[in-house]
């Protein structure tokens, strides 16, 4: 490969599977909601699998806690940039926090009217 050129094919799909390692390394070593969340979906994830009467109610039950780990990860993007930009309190740094909070508690939510309609509805 010359100097300046991005990887390609597979070497890139390598390359790009190390940085998601490394990001869910350093959001679980630096974010406790995470971490929490890491764990409950190690618990959640087979229980959803076992109960799951058929393939659209095991993807539902699995796909709603993925996807609180998905928000969570891009709350914390959010936040890593917001102080990357600077520490100081503004109004508009607080509001997009805010704003990634309100998603990953609205995909609370969701995980709790799924489970709660397909397993008790």
């Amino acid at each position: 490969m010359r100097e300046g050129e991005r990887p390609t094919g597979l070497k890139r799909l390598w390359l790009a599977t190390l940085n998601s390692r490394r990001g869910l390394v350093n959001c679980y070593r630096s974010e406790a909601a995470f971490r929490q969340e890491a764990w409950a979906a190690l618990v959640l994830l087979p229980i959803g699998l076992l109960v799951g009467e058929d393939a659209v109610e095991r993807v539902l039950l699995v796909g709603s806690v993925l996807l609180v780990l998905i928000v969570e990860l891009l709350n914390t993007a959010v936040e890593v940039v917001v102080d990357r930009i600077g520490l100081e309190r503004h109004m508009l740094s607080g509001f997009a926090k805010d704003l990634g909070s309100a998603a990953v508690l609205i995909v609370l939510l969701l995980v709790v009217v799924t489970w709660g309609l397909l397993l008790f509805g």
